[in-house]
């Protein structure tokens, strides 16, 4: 004969039932749509287990002996807790965790958007008052009115190496230090006019040199004419009368670099750098393509200059390029052995060409000549 359920386990189970999927509920809203799976999930297990228990109370007669009705309800609820009270908890934890990071995502974004609006600020303040790298080069010789048509940190820098740089091995080659380099940075874009430090490497005033011409937004040689150049690599004729095209700041500053370059040139038994080693270095920096901003070197020379990313301080005296240049990549030399960009050979013909040729080819500048 079936036993009996008495009123009082039917009012149990029933409260059990009701109570457990009210708060699966709750679960599911407060942990929002992408976490409500889990709740389901549990609700799902509730399910099954008071079907089971109706399924009990039908088929009393084939349950063994002395298994009574409140018996299977108490295994069922028990084991529906434990999933109910497991479901919970990871829905809390994902809950948690995935406040954490919307909290953490909110907050980069908001200090990303701030830096973002900071460097463009910085960027148009660079333009009109004292930055230099970064800076078109015509507004840099504009501001600056020195009588000069070439940038007067380059005129610094090649000065002092003339004077007593040209004998170091691998000038322009070998990298500077990047602490040096920061502080030399922070110097000309304070004073244009400034005098090297006492005391520096040629090495780092050479590092120098290539770091201005990578941050400068458009070559010496300029975007427009960059396809003239390279058809006309090795005309000295051509390349004559396609560089007077050039702005006046642009010739006059590149005929001023390739002729440091030349005089670098004439000292490669002790400095170990010809011609061509030179325009090698050189004309990444000098002649590249319009949306060619991945150049290695470029690339590199400005991460040389970038401050350690924990201790920068937007509000801090920064270069403006420095901070526009929102990539973090990092690069262990200046010409990376895998995936690296394949050189311009074209661009490095042309280099080549204005520093063996200069005198020939920048016939209507005035020579440049040093102390």
């Amino acid at each position: 004969m079936p036993l009996a359920e008495s009123p009082q386990w039917r009012r149990k189970a029933t409260d059990f039932f009701s109570t457990s999927s009210f708060k699966l509920k709750q679960a599911g809203q407060s942990a929002g749509d992408n976490l409500a799976d889990v709740a389901g999930k549990v609700g799902s297990v509730v399910k099954s287990r008071w079907a089971v228990f109706q399924e009990a109370r039908q088929q009393q007669q084939q349950r063994p002996p002395g298994e009574t009705v409140q018996e299977r309800f108490i295994t069922a609820a028990a084991s529906t807790g434990l999933l109910f009270r497991k479901g919970i908890s990871e829905t809390k934890e994902k809950v948690a965790v995935g406040k954490v990071k919307v909290e953490e995502a909110a907050k980069k974004t908001a200090d990303k958007s701030k830096t973002i609006l900071n460097n463009i600020e910085r960027w148009q303040k660079g333009v009109a008052s004292t930055d230099v790298f970064g800076v078109p080069i015509e507004a840099t010789v504009q501001r600056e009115q020195s009588g000069k048509a070439v940038p007067l940190m380059l005129v610094r820098c090649a000065d002092y190496l003339v004077i007593s740089g040209l004998n170091n091995e691998y000038l322009f080659k070998s990298e500077g230090d990047r602490k040096v380099l920061q502080q030399l940075v922070s110097l000309y874009n304070e004073d244009s006019g400034a005098s090297l430090p006492e005391g520096v490497s040629p090495i780092d005033v050479g590092a120098l040199v290539k770091c201005y011409l990578a941050s400068i937004p458009e070559p010496l040689t300029t975007f427009a004419l960059y396809d003239e150049l390279r058809d006309a690599r090795v005309s000295i004729p051509d390349l004559r009368n396609i560089l007077k095209k050039l702005p006046n700041v642009n010739y006059m500053t590149l005929e001023f670099v390739t002729a440091l370059l030349l005089r670098v040139s004439r000292k490669s038994s002790l400095n170990k750098m010809d011609s061509g080693s030179l325009a090698v270095e050189f004309a990444p920096l000098i002649m590249w393509r319009q949306g060619d901003a991945s150049t290695d070197l470029r690339n590199h020379l400005k991460f040389t200059l970038k401050p350690p990313p924990k201790i920068v301080d937007t509000t801090s005296n920064t270069t403006a390029w420095d901070l526009l240049d929102e990539d973090d990549e990092d690069a262990s030399s200046q010409i990376p052995l895998d995936d690296a960009s394949p050189p311009d050979y074209s661009s490095i013909e042309v280099i080549q060409c204005l520093i063996e040729h200069h005198n020939a080819i920048f016939t209507d500048a005035n020579e440049t000549v040093w102390r």
